[in-house]
């Protein structure tokens, strides 16, 4: 069983050490710094990498900067807009930083 899921568009980012946060709500706010998770596709589930969490901290959409952008591997629009259409009519959100075990 996974403990986490990805959409399958991230999973070669993650396994390339190129995606090292993601953006989620409150209902995996409960992740914590040290965890060891094992890695599932959204669509289907299959398990692609186990990473460890590095830190867990809230953040609002208007906080988020390109530096952001850039650990999600994209450009600061394009991470608004892929929240916005993940989580529509929220904006506390908590970043959860990773590091990928190989």
């Amino acid at each position: 069983m996974n403990d986490i899921t990805f959409y399958q568009r991230f999973e070669a980012d993650i396994l390339a050490g190129r995606k090292t946060i993601t953006i989620r709500d409150k209902s995996e706010s409960y992740f914590k710094a040290g965890d060891i998770l094992r890695v599932g596709r959204f669509e289907d589930n299959q398990y692609f990498c186990t990473i460890e969490v590095l830190s867990v901290s809230p953040i609002t959409l208007d906080e988020l900067t390109e530096q952001h952008a850039k650990q999600e591997n994209m450009g600061l629009d394009k991470l608004k807009e892929v929240i916005r259409a993940i989580y529509p009519n929220k904006n506390q959100f908590w970043m959860i930083e990773f590091y990928l075990i190989k």
